[in-house]
């Protein structure tokens, strides 16, 4: 049994030290590839709490300072390595299956001097609250997630305040004012350049309520399905626009819709109950998710502004209400193509939901939210490495043998956690070339 346990812990770091071999080459010195596993096996360590110090105690006794170095202030590059997990991701579970999730997510924090922390939502806590926010872009395909970017948000507090930037050690390029949309489209730019597929862009009504963020998905050419207010206004696909002339001087008016917008929920209320049909979209843990959607064509109110400050017709889309056994209403605008089944708009729409299940993994499994570092270059190493510890359990889950045994992400972690630091599984830990998801083979470069 004992060199049972040796060959595995072997097998484990020899898939480990596969899985990082691009990542390696990016990071240079050599003492940052020294860090990078440790840090990475430190967080898929057992210990609940992922603080550095923690980490360092359990993985790198004696040698908290080194740790704290590599994280904290060594100049590794972040975008040379986040190329290499997005093009990893891709792999893995990138092409015409995949969907591609924009959110964000909110840390909790005490006191002012974290790097862009401040008075704002708080997705966590459900309310405002002194927190940090960050854009997240997640490339799911079933249960196989992978997050591919953690942006900070940096409020107007922040923005406004070059001298606090320069002490967060915030770069000069990221000194700007940007919104989360903007936040969101240049780190779709970015995975996109670096080859990432995927036939849907999908967010909720945070991202969705903007028609700017809408119309720059379409002009890059993208199929997106985003969760809006009820209150969105919409007309018929059968509006037309007249133009009046004024009366006295005849001076033509500018022209305007021929019948009156109304909002989503007014319009999918009066669709006649036959209208409303039950679809069960997917199994959950506890059976069958269903619900009753209503579903329409319909031409968005998001033109370029009248005089009024309303808004003409624009381009056709479907819109999609979802009424759900609790009794909570829902609505959705998607521009999938006009000869697209429903069931597809409905399995689009509700992809959305792993990407809360992704932030929790992150936090809970692998201690997002459990950094303590106040600095941008901090925050960000320590969320790509986070990130890549993810995809290196995903790329487990996905192995002939482990996905036969259908683990979650918490399992596989457990997993790998007993052969790693206590050598009593017989899980051989080896990236295979086949595989449900592994179809372009491990990610060794």
């Amino acid at each position: 049994m004992t060199g049972w346990r040796k060959t595995s812990s072997q097998d484990n770091a020899l898939s480990l030290r596969r899985f990082l071999r691009p990542c390696q080459r990016v990071l240079g010195h050599a003492r940052r590839r020294k860090w990078c596993p440790i840090y990475l096996r430190g967080l898929m360590a057992p210990p609940e709490r992922k603080s550095l110090q923690s980490l360092a105690e359990h993985v790198a006794p004696g040698q908290y300072a080194q740790l704290h170095h590599f994280v904290t202030v060594s100049p590794w590059n972040d975008d040379q390595l986040g190329a290499v997990l997005v093009r990893q991701a891709q792999r893995l579970i990138g092409g015409r299956d995949a969907v591609l999730i924009v959110d964000d997510t909110a840390f909790p924090k005490q006191g002012t001097g974290s790097v862009g922390v401040a008075r704002q939502y708080c997705g966590v806590l459900g309310k405002v609250a002194n927190c940090q926010v960050l854009v997240s872009v997640t490339l799911a395909t079933n249960d196989i997630l992978v997050p591919l970017a953690l942006r900070l948000f940096l409020p107007k507090t922040w923005t406004d305040d070059p001298e606090r930037c320069v002490a967060a050690g915030v770069p000069q390029g990221h000194r700007q004012v940007l919104t989360k949309k903007q936040l969101a489209l240049q780190e779709i730019d970015r995975i996109r350049q670096h080859g990432v597929t995927f036939k849907v862009v999908v967010a909720d009504a945070g991202y969705g309520n903007s028609a700017q963020f809408r119309g720059a998905l379409t002009a890059r050419g993208l199929t997106w399905a985003v969760g809006v207010p009820g209150t969105q206004k919409v007309y018929s696909t059968k509006v037309g626009m007249l133009t009046e002339r004024k009366f006295k001087t005849g001076r033509l008016l500018v022209p305007v819709p021929d019948e009156p917008r109304k909002s989503v929920a007014q319009v999918l209320h009066d669709l006649p109950p036959h209208k409303w049909v039950s679809r069960t979209w997917r199994n959950g843990t506890k059976g069958p998710l269903r619900a009753r959607f209503a579903i329409l064509r319909v031409r968005v109110a998001d033109g370029g502004e009248l005089h009024d400050s309303s808004h003409p017709p624009g381009d056709e889309v479907w819109v999609v209400g979802e009424r759900r056994p609790s009794g909570e209403r829902k609505y959705y605008l998607t521009n999938h193509p006009a000869n697209t089944s429903k069931i597809e708009l409905i399995r689009g729409i509700k992809a959305r939901w792993s990407c809360g299940q992704a932030h929790q993994q992150l936090k809970e499994e692998l201690g997002l939210d459990h950094f303590e570092g106040r600095m941008w270059r901090g925050l960000h190493h320590h969320g790509l490495l986070c990130m890549m510890a993810m995809l290196f359990l995903q790329w487990w889950r996905a192995t002939p043998m482990n996905s036969v045994l259908n683990y979650t992400l918490p399992a596989a972690r457990h997993a790998i956690q007993v052969v790693s630091w206590h050598g009593s599984s017989p899980a051989l830990l080896m990236f295979s070339r086949t595989g449900p998801h592994a179809r372009a083979g491990p990610p060794v470069g």
